[in-house]
């Protein structure tokens, strides 16, 4: 059983079971997650658009679909259909069925952990309980997990995996009908509807304030790849739905913090880290947090490297200002920051992370199975 219930995730498990199905063929593998997952032939029993929702507020009229989602999920494990879970993130889900696997005496492989180092001591115990094996894709996780008693493994970060889709600018700009000599402000709003419904029209509004005091600089819109491009058609902005290539090609990009700040830093491009959530969401986020950034450039780097604006503070001016400084080639602070992003990628770890990962899994069934796993 694999669970994921977000983009990166659903990227990141498919990857998993690409390398488990390289080694056992006849495997069957179900889950939850989205089209990558199911184009490695997992057998999904809710995918991305029922699954994407986060923060406390948000999460609420979600409840009853999640809560018949796990009974569902746990029925799977009742009935003896299951050898091996590997939750993929998604922590506040995916706990939920780790307990229920660990209490069934399946063994649990845990890959990308909960942010522990954010939300302290009580999920450290739970995932230490509730787990087998933890695989940990940031080296500063593993310290606190093992010393709760989680067998935690470092086995670098899954972005490594990836590049760039289209590594020549014009060949780049050519495809999505871009000026190749015109500097490029990428905008990335999130993937959930809840963040597009939160950051786009402010990232926007930045983005043509920008326009309007440097017009040699062209928007270009990031659309993930669980949401059709289509739905932004009205914006009269280029959309292209390959983010990592759009943020190798960039001068600077303004994004919703999350994952697609560190594909930012590997591509070593500068970035503005933005977040704005539900009011209730935040404010019991702040009473909780135990880390003074959000970003994960600046948490892999224990430093501002890049700026990180939040909630209100998130306006079209101020951004756009941010922006605008960043733009300038001879400005010491992008400077600053292009050295600062790829010092956090060569903390990252060494490319592999999937198949390390196989290989956890590998060894967690040969306890179980021993002799009789099939080859």
């Amino acid at each position: 059983m694999v669970l994921a219930g977000e983009a990166s995730g659903d990227e990141h498990a498919a990857r998993v079971v690409a390398a488990l199905k390289a080694r056992w063929p006849r495997s069957r593998f179900l889950g939850i997650g989205g089209e990558r997952m199911k184009n490695e032939g997992v057998e999904l029993y809710a995918e991305l658009d029922g699954l994407a929702v986060m923060g406390l507020a948000e999460v609420i009229p979600r409840l009853p679909f999640l809560y018949r989602l796990s009974q569902r999920l746990v029925s799977l494990l009742d009935r003896g259909d299951v050898d091996l879970v590997i939750p993929v993130d998604y922590s506040g889900f995916n706990l939920r069925i780790a307990k229920a696997a660990h209490r069934r005496g399946l063994p649990v492989l845990y890959y990308i952990a909960p942010k522990v180092w954010a939300w302290g001591a009580c999920r450290v115990r739970k995932l230490a309980t509730y787990t087998n094996r933890l695989a940990l894709i940031f080296p500063f996780e593993v310290e606190a997990l093992v010393r709760a008693g989680a067998n935690a493994t470092f086995v670098g970060h899954p972005l490594l995996e990836t590049s760039a889709a289209e590594p020549d600018r014009r060949a780049f700009c050519r495809k999505w009908g871009l000026d190749a000599q015109r500097p490029i402000l990428a905008l990335l709003p999130g993937s959930r509807p809840q963040e597009l419904r939160r950051h786009l029209s402010i990232f926007l509004e930045a983005g043509h304030r920008v326009e309007d005091r440097s017009p040699e600089v062209q928007l270009v819109l990031a659309c993930a790849s669980s949401i059709s491009p289509s739905a932004f058609r009205a914006l009269a902005v280029p959309v292209v739905d390959d983010a990592r290539s759009l943020l190798a090609h960039s001068a600077v990009a303004l994004v919703k913090s999350g994952t697609s700040t560190l594909e930012a830093a590997l591509e070593g491009t500068p970035c503005v880290a933005v977040y704005r959530t539900h009011p209730i969401t935040y404010a019991v986020a702040r009473g909780l947090l135990q880390v003074d950034r959000i970003s994960l450039p600046n948490l892999i780097a224990g430093r501002d490297v890049v700026p990180e604006i939040l909630q209100n503070q998130a306006t079209p001016d101020r951004l756009a200002e941010l922006i605008l400084r960043l733009l300038e080639p001879d400005c010491t602070e992008r400077t600053d920051m292009i050295s600062g992003l790829l010092s956090v990628r060569a903390s990252l770890g060494e490319p592999g992370a999937s198949m390390r990962v196989a290989g956890l899994a590998e060894d967690l069934l040969k306890d179980a199975w021993g002799p009789r796993l099939p080859g």
